[in-house]
């Protein structure tokens, strides 16, 4: 995959602290809010349920993206927002740059209380991911990065461990399917699933985890996140074994060394 063209400096910086902003801010609500309102398996007030019963949006979602709209619009005049509850502005889809939001990644863990939720934005362009950042509000983690300036954790540089096989690692799946996890079994490799895209990924970024396969998922799931896995040092390929910064219909993020083998099991079905 050939490198991304660089982008202003300026933008670069002004686009960090500002995402970066915003995940504080989300951060401070969901931690406010998460599992408020269980009891007998009801929903919180303002909970709905959208492709199915398990597919929520919350007044929480609803409240971070336009907070995010609002912030953004006003520091990025004429850069469209690509949001999961609101959809995209105008010219989205042909604009040079455009953000992408996720306001709560793992919506069903934040209303059963679960800790594993994330916040996610990113400043995307042609070549993928320009700015991603991701709050992990349960542990009080903020992960940044920016094209070229590498990725942190609270300002601590993150860089991929070296792999050479998956075998006593762990695999992040969404979803778990049969085969991935016979045969990351008989590689005596793990397998965690989240519940939250954002998050799976950025295990990869951490060292935590060697490899994240998602079947399929929508481009603010998974844009910030990817941010930080590449700049971290990570492998991300497509369906079809190809290095792609954005790919559609599915990826495989990995350790360098443990990508070819794990997409070999995913490829096979």
């Amino acid at each position: 995959m050939p490198p991304a063209p660089p982008v202003d400096p300026r933008l670069v910086t002004r686009a960090l602290d500002v995402a970066s902003r915003l995940a504080s801010d989300a951060t401070e609500v969901i931690t406010a809010t998460s599992g408020r309102d269980r009891w007998a398996g009801a929903a919180p007030p303002g909970s709905t349920s959208k492709a199915n019963p398990f597919d929520w949006v919350t007044d929480t979602d609803r409240t971070l993206e336009r907070h995010s709209r609002r912030i953004l619009a006003a520091e990025f005049p004429g850069i469209p927002v690509v949001g999961e509850e609101y959809g995209a502005d105008d010219g989205a889809a042909d604009a040079e740059y455009r953000w992408v939001v996720d306001p709560v990644d793992g919506t069903a863990n934040y209303v059963a209380g679960f800790p594993w939720c994330a916040y996610s934005l990113a400043l995307v362009d042609p070549h993928g991911p320009v700015v991603g950042v991701v709050a992990d509000p349960a542990r009080g983690r903020l992960y940044a990065a920016a094209r070229g300036h590498g990725a942190r954790a609270d300002g601590v540089t993150l860089r991929v461990p070296p792999r050479t096989s998956p075998s006593g690692g762990l695999l992040c799946l969404e979803p778990a399917t049969a085969g991935l996890l016979r045969r990351a079994g008989a590689a005596h490799a793990g397998v965690r699933v989240l519940g939250s895209a954002a998050l799976a990924i950025t295990q990869v970024a951490l060292g935590h985890a060697v490899a994240t396969v998602l079947d399929s998922y929508h481009e603010w799931d998974v844009a910030g996140a990817l941010g930080l896995a590449l700049e971290a040092g990570a492998v991300v390929v497509g369906r079809d074994g190809r290095p792609d910064p954005l790919p559609a219909g599915g990826l495989l993020v990995a350790a360098p060394g443990v990508a070819q083998r794990v997409h070999g099991w995913w490829a096979a079905g």
